[in-house]
């Protein structure tokens, strides 16, 4: 595990893990990245898993819990706000310039599913960001709109309305969950990804109390309303590798952001590897890491 650190988004203390260089002398100047957790996620699992190894490539890397979530602060606890997650690295970039050893010129950001979204959406505008990498990237904003008529939505977002002034009204928090809690329910109609981040989020495969698998119900007009490819054709023009499993279900997103993008830009496929498979199994994560480095070698 990494050294245990905060620093602030506002008045908040986000917690992190900053993984440093084997051999690190603290006299000598680093490349620095920023490691953004998917939705759900902390910084304990697969963010920890790929800021470890990058650091064991010599960077030094950062991976945090967002706001309201894990050992951050913020209230209400347990709300997946876009935007607020948006700033966390902004934040994240913050605290790694005010580090010695970290060059401020050599500053990255990696992001894992929701994460790669905040992370792509970041970077246009956060200009001390040089080059963004994601692994199985998520746009959050359009799979919470999903592909049902505008009808659908609305519906949606009437619910949320509804829930809103109930719980303001003294009513309990209505929270949903990322997967499937129990294996009882997941059948034959379940999607492979949900199935697959029940496996890695519900089991003592990656499972962690500070992921207990819910976000409040209110988070989803934000998540509705967010777009992680607005600013991408207009100011993305950093070098971005878009890190993509063969048998993903989610590799759309990724093929969109590289379209958009009019910066230096890459596409890698793992053959063979599903969305949830990147997080942490060896023989998928063994050839994103060299790639990942290799990247942030030449673009930091």
């Amino acid at each position: 595990m990494g050294k245990s650190v905060t620093f602030k988004n506002g008045n908040l203390n986000i917690a992190g893990h900053l993984y440093l260089p084997e051999e690190f002398e603290e006299s000598k100047k680093y490349s620095g990245i920023v490691v953004v957790h998917p939705g759900g996620g902390v910084k304990e699992q697969t963010a920890g898993v790929y800021a470890e190894k990058l650091s064991k490539q010599g960077f030094v890397a950062l991976a945090f819990d967002a706001s309201c979530q894990g050992d951050s602060e913020g209230k209400p606890r347990l709300l997946e706000d876009p935007y607020a997650r948006v700033e966390d690295v902004r934040c994240a970039v913050d605290y790694l310039t005010t580090l010695p050893y970290v060059d401020q010129e050599k500053i990255g950001a990696l992001g894992i599913c929701a994460g790669g979204g905040y992370a792509v959406a970041a970077a246009p505008t956060e200009r001390r960001i040089k080059a963004v990498a994601t692994v199985s990237a998520v746009d959050i904003g359009a799979m919470f709109r999903g592909e049902g008529n505008i009808e659908t939505q609305f519906q949606t977002l009437e619910a949320v309305a509804k829930q809103r002034t109930a719980e303001a009204n003294g009513a309990e928090v209505h929270f949903l969950t990322y997967a499937p809690d129990t294996l009882e329910e997941i059948d034959e109609n379940t999607p492979v990804l949900m199935r697959e981040a029940y496996d890695y989020y519900r089991t003592p495969r990656a499972q962690h109390p500070n992921s207990p698998n819910r976000f409040r119900f209110t988070s989803v007009d934000k998540l509705m309303a967010f777009s992680a490819i607005g600013q991408i054709s207009t100011y993305l023009t950093q070098p971005m590798l878009l890190i993509v499993a063969t048998e993903a279900e989610t590799h759309a997103y990724s093929e969109q952001f590289y379209e958009l993008s009019n910066g230096p830009k890459e596409l890698f496929w793992v053959e063979g590897a599903t969305h949830v498979a990147m997080y942490d199994i060896p023989e998928y994560v063994g050839q994103a890491v060299p790639k990942l480095t290799d990247f942030f070698g030449k673009n930091l």
